[in-house]
């Protein structure tokens, strides 16, 4: 199947149809399997004869620019037995009036020039088509890309913005990619396959969960913020991923921020903003007086629920979702919950040392209030007991 419609600046009408004309006599067509050929036949006979039935709907409202006719040239294969179709292009000099280029789709190598003057009319042009499975657009503009992709994204399930960054890497306008959505909506048939993950969710059934913390926690085995809390002596980072349970939380104990672990922080890091080291200058910020920095907050917590001594917990494996909720200010005093929130097995690889998984943790940092001032997520590599 061809581009169907190949909006194109009116200026350059004639170039382009000469253009590729010109492209579309070097195509040889015949039995794919010989040396030379450059395109095959369709499907079968049923489809040659449904595409010249739409081809010659198409006629009405267009022009032919090339092709179009039975008296092609073929390389090989056998004209009454094939199902060979010969390279259309064909031309529409008023899209905005005419309905069939719009409506009928000949499912073959058949494509129509359509012109437009200005953006507004490019994209008016482009919705005439009531749904697409894709488009591609043709620019070097970024400010014409984003107006033409944010005026024709609801019309199509994926849009290529083609420029010569990108060209020669390009998969080429309508080809699967098994991360990208494919499918389009409304004449393209509204379905949607693909899109990475997402592909293996359109075979999971979707059920909405009601119920108290605690008792979405037992079923999900994810910690939900608010349900019973797991304590015990032993300190979380001192046990194996085996032997820690969802919800198990340590409270630590307390630390007041001084002016001191700003200025040494800000040393350190080199983080002189204005609202940790000008007095005067944070009067006027938002928060009426100098602040930690953020991320001495979340340092400051890491020393306060890290257990040093050697452990099960081998590596820190990353930070998500990190929120500064409210400001730290000088003779704040904060305290940190650590929960286990989920646990992920790993599977041992032939380099690995020890057999591990990672553990997800829910921190939160409240001060003297029992406000939340940080909220994150951490990773962690633990070893596991067995393989």
């Amino acid at each position: 199947t061809a581009i169907r419609r190949a909006i194109v600046p009116a200026n350059l009408m004639d170039a382009v149809s000469t253009a590729v004309s010109t492209r579309l006599q070097k195509i040889t067509i015949g039995d794919p399997a010989q040396e030379g050929v450059r395109m095959g036949p369709l499907v079968g006979r049923d489809q040659v004869a449904d595409t010249w039935d739409q081809l010659n709907r198409l006629k009405q409202h267009t022009q032919v620019v090339y092709g179009g006719t039975q008296d092609f040239a073929l390389h090989s294969g056998s004209r009454e037995g094939g199902a060979f179709f010969p390279a259309t292009l064909l031309r529409c000099d008023n899209p905005l009036t005419a309905t069939l280029p719009h409506e009928v789709e000949a499912f073959g190598p058949v494509s129509i020039l359509m012109p437009y003057n200005n953006i507004d009319e490019a994209i008016a042009i482009t919705k005439l088509g009531r749904g697409s499975l894709v488009g591609s657009l043709v620019s070097d503009d970024p400010l014409e890309a984003q107006q033409i992709v944010l005026g024709t994204a609801a019309y199509h399930g994926r849009l290529l913005v083609l420029n010569q960054a990108c060209a020669k890497e390009s998969t080429g306008h309508g080809s699967p990619l098994p991360m990208l959505v494919h499918g389009g909506p409304g004449r393209a048939g509204g379905g949607e396959e693909l899109g990475g993950i997402r592909a293996v969710k359109h075979y999971m059934q979707r059920t909405a969960l009601q119920g108290s913390p605690t008792m979405l926690t037992a079923v999900t085995k994810e910690f939900h913020p608010g349900s019973e809390q797991i304590t015990t002596q032993v300190h979380p980072f001192k046990k194996y991923f085996e032997d820690l349970q969802i919800g198990e939380t340590l409270i630590t104990h307390r630390r007041t921020v001084t002016e001191a672990d700003i200025v040494n922080f800000g040393c350190l890091s080199g983080d002189h903003f204005y609202a940790h080291f000008d007095e005067i200058a944070a009067k006027d910020s938002l928060f009426g007086e100098r602040v930690a920095h953020g991320y001495f907050v979340i340092s400051a917590a890491a020393g306060m629920f890290v257990e040093p001594s050697p452990g099960p917990v081998l590596a820190n494996y990353g930070l998500e979702n990190l929120r500064f909720v409210e400001p730290v200010c000088i003779g704040d005093t904060i305290q940190v919950r650590l929960s286990c929130k989920q646990k992920t097995y790993k599977d041992q690889r032939p380099d690995d040392k020890k057999p591990t998984g990672v553990v997800e943790w829910d921190v939160e940092v409240r001060n003297q209030h029992d406000t939340p001032v940080a909220l994150y997520s951490i990773l962690t590599l633990v070893e596991r007991r067995l393989p």
